[in-house]
């Protein structure tokens, strides 16, 4: 099993090489038809989020994001810690003005049994169940 960077992803979802972008699509397509397994980490999911939605480079919305790599974060050859979350991130992400990384954590914070947290964010008040503390 091999490790899947966030430039795989990013040439995928762009389609904007001529030469990578297909080699991406082909590697792609053999995870979806189960010929290749790999993994990746919570920080490449939150690069490429962050590299797809920069005003200086793709400026892509919140919701297309979400509809291109949600479907490739949940193929069953894709392994992923704390996968099962992604759902309710991009549904954060999506709905308010809360940006990725704080979207990810609050889901990870609704997921477990302590629901406070320490920080000045206050759009961590618009999150049921969360209750937000400043030190």
């Amino acid at each position: 099993m091999r490790f899947l960077d966030a430039n795989i992803f990013i040439r995928h979802l762009a389609n904007d090489h001529p030469t990578q972008s297909p080699a991406c699509l082909a590697l792609i397509q053999a995870i979806e038809q189960g010929h290749e397994v790999v993994w990746t980490s919570d920080l490449v999911i939150a690069e490429v989020v962050f590299v797809l939605s920069s005003k200086h480079s793709y400026n892509v919305s919140r919701g297309a994001i979400r509809d291109m790599l949600l479907p490739l974060i949940n193929l069953p050859g894709v392994k992923l810690a704390n996968k099962g979350t992604y759902n309710r991130v991009f549904e954060l992400y999506t709905a308010s003005s809360i940006d990725f990384i704080d979207a990810y954590n609050a889901a990870l914070i609704e997921g477990s049994k302590q629901k406070e947290i320490y920080s000045y964010d206050a759009h961590f008040d618009r999150i049921s169940g969360i209750v937000r503390r400043e030190p």
